[in-house]
């Protein structure tokens, strides 16, 4: 039986993935991913609007010591400002990567 590949959520060509308060953006390939946690949020009709975000760029070698993995980290206001500033840092990394 041949596996069916997943449509995921794109952003910027890259893959985003949600599990609960926990977003992943990037390819688990790629030598980093970011991770976005949803830390506090409010409800606008109905809707959770994220307020207090974490946002951190993870390199994805399963050899790396997990507390040595966080190679940049913030705290950001919004879901969108968290996603603005883990897009350019993910790009940045991996760049620097391929050099």
């Amino acid at each position: 039986m041949a596996k069916q590949a997943e449509n995921f959520l794109m952003y910027k060509g890259k893959p985003l993935v949600r599990k609960g308060n926990t977003l992943y953006y990037g390819n688990m390939q790629d030598e980093y991913v970011i991770m976005l946690s949803i830390m506090d949020s409010h409800e606008v009709n109905g809707i959770q609007i994220a307020d207090k975000v974490v946002v951190q760029l993870l390199n994805t070698d399963p050899t790396v010591n997990p507390l040595e993995a966080v190679a940049k980290r913030s705290e950001k206001k919004g879901l969108w400002a968290a996603m603005d500033i883990g897009s350019v840092w993910l790009e940045r990394a991996l760049q620097h990567a391929e050099e």
